[in-house]
């Protein structure tokens, strides 16, 4: 039988390695999930978790003897995951290769070409494609995979190769019938939040976003529209893990939990009448939420809601294409306030065409807002973006290295906008300190001076030895969830 086996590679980022976050591969253990139901035995090798660096990830990976490896990326992961993938080609030299991702599936041919040892991409939703390439496996077959839609891959002819790329797969109608995530392939009980014991069970309950935020990829990467699982397929997810993996904190991933008012109402009354014991965090458009709505999420057990603020100045979000307005944010966050909600904001900074005064205008706004977390980040074209696209075009880049694309260091040339790299950055570095460190939020939240130190010394002290970042970009730690913009 065809042996195939899922590799999460190791996360080093600041956000990954300043939090400790090692958190199960949610997007592998959905391959894992749909690759068990169609009959076969995968298996995964969490290097993240194991801190496997890539010689010894691969190792493991040879003692397994897989015909595919398939492993996953973000932008900011691509370069290490690509050390990966060569050093599992010295080991098992005759393994097929493939990789997905938000990333890869915007550059599916650029990346084939960086990583000759690569022998496929995944383009977009990966269930059934995955699926398909391991049940039509041929080692000998020169034609294959040219049958399986939604994939980039390598074909070799001697010392001869082309890239093909093969007609693209539609979107999955029924999420429903999409198995959920195989956790019992994973040690689950020993990922980490904050270096603690993480006992949160990550979900996706929806897929896709019609609004089209010109930071975002969502929309391009799942066809603009909205498609989610039904009431009863969530909470027979969430039974499971609560009974079988002892999880009662839920943090739904979908890019806007509530764009569905009446699914989020109905699953909130399938918590209540099944008696779940459980919490949950979920995101929203601020201009998404009312006070009934949040009530009964909240009788239902909403404890946190996310919400892409993104600027405090009116002109910035018509240039994001933001669609919202300042009094709805100022509303979404008192009504949960007043629901006993606790509230995260999220902001970007260095938005192409703002100024220095829209950017002091999003600090002052957060500030006012006062929500109990707020998340600054630097505005970070990814692949797949409307502004990644149109900032490529006008020679604005400073960089494809993607490894600084971390959301904390600027990639974008600033000087035709009138501002600086360095003035964005230390904006950046100032909107954490502003918020954070206010008497009023220390008096309320003590715990909060250990963040604010965290910052500054990786702000300030930590860069003055690093000779490893010569342009002099400081690395803060950002102070709530992290996103990259493009899930």
């Amino acid at each position: 039988m065809t042996r195939v086996v899922f590799v999460n590679p190791l996360d080093v980022s600041a956000i990954a390695t300043g939090f400790g976050l090692k958190t199960p591969p949610l997007h592998l253990m959905y391959l894992a999930g749909s690759v068990e139901q169609a009959g076969f035995s995968p298996l995964i090798v969490d290097a993240n978790l194991l801190n496997a660096p890539p010689d010894r990830a691969a190792e493991t990976i040879a003692g397994l003897h897989p015909d595919l490896v398939g492993i996953t990326a973000t932008t900011a992961t691509i370069s290490i995951a690509f050390q990966y993938i060569r050093k599992i080609r010295e080991r098992v030299p005759d393994c097929y290769i493939f990789i997905g991702g938000p990333h890869v599936t915007f550059l599916p041919r650029e990346t084939l070409a960086e990583c000759r040892e690569l022998d496929a991409v995944v383009i977009g939703e990966g269930e059934e494609t995955v699926v398909d390439l391991v049940g039509s496996f041929s080692a000998t077959d020169p034609q294959w995979p040219g049958t399986v839609r939604g994939v980039a891959y390598r074909q070799r002819d001697g010392a001869r190769e082309r890239i093909i790329v093969t007609p693209a797969r539609p979107l999955i109608r029924d999420l429903d019938g999409i198995p959920f995530p195989a956790r019992h392939l994973v040690p689950f009980a020993e990922y980490r939040l904050f270096d603690r014991d993480a006992a949160i069970g990550f979900m996706i309950t929806s897929r896709g976003c019609t609004f089209a935020c010109k930071y975002c990829s969502s929309s391009h990467m799942m066809g603009g529209r909205f498609r989610a699982r039904s009431p009863e397929n969530v909470l027979d997810e969430m039974e499971e893990l609560a009974a079988r993996y002892r999880v009662h904190t839920i943090e739904f991933l979908d890019d806007n939990f509530l764009l569905d008012r009446s699914r989020a109402l109905e699953i909130a009354r399938e918590i209540r009448e099944r008696g779940l014991d459980v919490s949950f965090v979920a995101s929203s458009r601020v201009n998404g939420v009312s006070r009934d709505l949040l009530t009964d999420l909240k009788r239902a057990g909403l404890s946190t809601i996310y919400y892409g603020v993104e600027s405090g100045s009116p002109r910035t979000l018509e240039l994001m294409n933001k669609r919202i307005t300042l009094s709805q944010a100022e509303d979404a966050v008192r009504i949960a306030k007043d629901c006993g909600i606790g509230v995260i904001t999220s902001f970007i900074l260095g938005y192409p065409g703002e100024t220095a005064e829209d950017m002091d205008l999003t600090i002052r706004f957060a500030t006012r807002l006062d929500a109990d977390y707020a998340q600054f980040t630097i505005l970070t074209p990814y692949p797949g973006t409307p502004i990644f696209n149109e900032l490529k075009e006008r020679g604005l880049l400073t960089t494809t290295d993607w490894d600084r694309y971390t959301v904390l260091n600027p990639v974008v040339r600033y000087e035709p906008f009138g501002l600086t790299s360095k003035q964005v950055f230390r904006t950046l570095v100032k909107a954490y300190l502003r918020f954070y460190l206010r008497p009023g939020r220390l008096f309320r939240h003590p715990a909060d001076i250990r963040t604010a130190v965290l910052t500054v010394y990786n702000s300030f002290i930590r860069p003055a030895f690093r000779h490893a970042d010569p342009q002099g970009w400081f690395r803060p730690l950002p102070m709530a969830k992290s996103t990259e913009q493009q899930s």
